[in-house]
């Protein structure tokens, strides 16, 4: 059953159209990796998936339900969650107050009762504290909680910033470009990390230019090229598309 569809998106800035007429679905518990050359629209389709832009034509459905128009922040708490290309971490605040910010949508005290502190909110706040030391701990960073997120390595930094969205209880999650930076250990070690979050139900979407981390992790892939989708289906397969092969390689 999808949890995510795409029917015939289409995103105009002036007279480019940054991505023209696409349509794919999601499954639920499926790694899904969105791939292409640079500027083939893969990030705008995120942006358009998270709320950043509204298309100008078609639609996407969550559950069933339409997104296009609706809020970031009540997309966020409708179960859809997402890291950047560019990592983007409180560097000054420690590592368990990053993904602190991450329990903020779930929580429901509001403001008087933070001011006074009432016994209801200092039961919330704790149980935030222990759901950021579990993702932490999840994505192997537990150790690190009370570390300055700016004293991370590169590739602690990403997954951080994995830890923090799965904060939010995400059922899709969303990784535009999760290698990004990371040494072959690493990206060994997102392989097995991806591979968890779908043991634990949650579906995963992703763009990356690592070929050998796609191959690993995704069961399905969707190709852009210029905007447009040219091929779908199993890795192999996709792989194997004289059209994929064109749109990264050239012909002579």
């Amino acid at each position: 059953m999808a949890i995510l569809e795409l029917n015939g998106v289409t995103k105009t800035f002036g007279g480019l159209t940054a991505v023209g007429d696409v349509s794919f679905k999601v499954d639920e518990g499926s790694v899904v990796g969105l791939i292409g050359p640079n500027g083939a629209g893969k990030t705008t389709v995120f942006n358009l998936i998270t709320g950043n832009y509204v298309p100008n034509a078609g639609s996407i459905l969550f559950e069933g339900r339409e997104l296009s128009g609706m809020a970031t922040n009540k997309i966020v708490s409708s179960g859809i969650a997402r890291t950047f290309q560019t990592i983007r971490l409180f560097q000054k605040m420690s590592v368990v107050e990053n993904v602190l910010a991450g329990c903020h949508c779930r929580m429901k005290a509001g403001i008087f009762s933070a001011m006074l502190r009432t016994p209801s909110q200092r039961r919330e706040e704790l149980e935030a504290l222990q759901l950021a030391m579990r993702e932490l701990s999840f994505v192997g960073l537990a150790h690190q909680a009370e570390n300055l997120a700016a004293n991370l390595s590169y590739g602690n930094q990403r997954l951080l910033e994995i830890a923090r969205a799965l904060a939010t209880g995400p059922k899709l999650l969303i990784l535009d470009e999760p290698a990004g930076g990371m040494n072959p250990q690493e990206t060994d070690q997102l392989v097995a990390l991806i591979g968890r979050l779908k043991e634990r139900g949650i579906t995963v979407l992703l763009i990356e230019h690592d070929m050998s981390l796609v191959m690993r992790a995704c069961e399905e892939l969707v190709v852009l090229e210029y905007g447009i989708k040219i091929a779908e289906g199993k890795p192999d397969a996709v792989k194997a598309d004289p059209r994929v092969i064109e749109a990264y390689l050239g012909t002579d």
